[in-house]
């Protein structure tokens, strides 16, 4: 009986997710296009250890316009027939400043792996955990550089497409 309760302690600890949500913002002066949502991002949480990940399938971004989101899963881009996916792993420091038993919110900041295409790179970002009725919710926003993932282009260059566009983070566990 004993194993029975410490394994349903276990499984408890980690919480996933496959409706969270990750927005790509690349906007800029001269253009208010480069904006895409993708809903269906796989997500996890394991309370114990802090380890988070999310993995998101490149064609599930979407575009207003269908142009755009060509450019976006073609080679220069994302690559999405080679590199179909892109994730992160990490994990919250500071793990003990969370009560994922009490409600309430919770400043916290996550450092991991973010692999876009086929490039790795350590990325830390600011998190927000709130806990309400025992449910976990997520939300961070941050920025990356293209460049730093091997994404280039006219685009970019003409000031098209903003070269550190601004990715929002949601989920529910």
């Amino acid at each position: 009986m004993a194993l029975v309760v410490a394994t349903g302690q276990l499984f408890a600890q980690k919480k996933t997710t496959s409706s969270a949500t990750v927005t790509f913002d690349a906007t800029t002066a001269k253009d208010a296009l480069p904006k895409a949502t993708n809903n269906s991002v796989i997500g996890s949480v394991n309370t114990a250890t802090g380890e988070v990940a999310f993995e998101a399938a490149v064609k599930n971004f979407s575009f207003t316009n269908p142009t755009l989101q060509g450019h976006f899963n073609g080679e220069k881009w994302m690559n999405s027939d080679t590199y179909p996916v892109f994730s992160f792993s990490g994990k919250i420091d500071k793990l003990s400043k969370v009560n994922f038993s009490k409600d309430g919110v919770y400043n916290v900041t996550v450092n991991g792996n973010m692999k876009v295409r086929d490039v790795s790179k350590n990325e830390k970002m600011e998190v927000i955990v709130t806990i309400v009725g025992g449910k976990i919710k997520t939300s961070s926003s941050f920025e990356i550089e293209l460049t730093d993932y091997g994404i280039t282009g006219g685009a970019i260059d003409a000031g098209k497409v903003a070269k550190e566009p601004k990715i929002t983070m949601s989920a529910e566990f």
